[in-house]
């Protein structure tokens, strides 16, 4: 396996989570758990992908900008995680935070998977590929 797998596997997990989010309503059990869920899921994958993924591409020239730019989209999010904790569940503001919270996160997802992933394949070698998926993949266990 390599890192991209690793990171889109995690990605597709995200998605889905996002999906049934946006479809909960009032403040209900469900909103609850599955809030806590993409919150745990975002913050883990962040930390992770910034860690093995980011991180041994920011010190190449082709990578620093696109790394800083994933970066920063990583702490747009977590701010709308925040203002999701702010806003009560049951008011029609919590719902239209987690819909730009779904978008932010789809158009990241995109970038990464469309732009970051070409221009890191040609950066990385097939031994790096794998062995950042498995120090990747451990971080997630440990931490998920």
């Amino acid at each position: 396996m390599t890192i991209f797998e690793a990171i889109r596997h995690d990605h597709d997990i995200q998605r889905d989570l996002l999906d049934k989010l946006v479809e909960t309503s009032g403040d209900t059990k469900e909103r609850t758990k599955l809030f806590k869920k993409v919150k745990q899921e975002l913050e883990v994958h962040a930390n992770a992908e910034e860690r093995h993924f980011y991180k041994p591409l920011i010190s190449t020239d082709m990578m620093q900008e696109h790394s800083r730019h994933g970066i920063a989209e990583h702490h747009e999010i977590d701010e709308l995680i925040a203002k999701l904790e702010d806003t009560e569940q049951d008011s029609s503001a919590w719902l239209k935070i987690a819909k730009d919270l779904k978008h932010k996160v789809e158009h990241h997802l995109e970038d990464e998977e469309h732009t970051f992933f070409q221009l890191a394949g040609k950066t990385l070698s097939e031994t790096q590929k794998s062995e950042l998926a498995k120090s990747y993949s451990n971080y997630m266990k440990e931490h998920r």
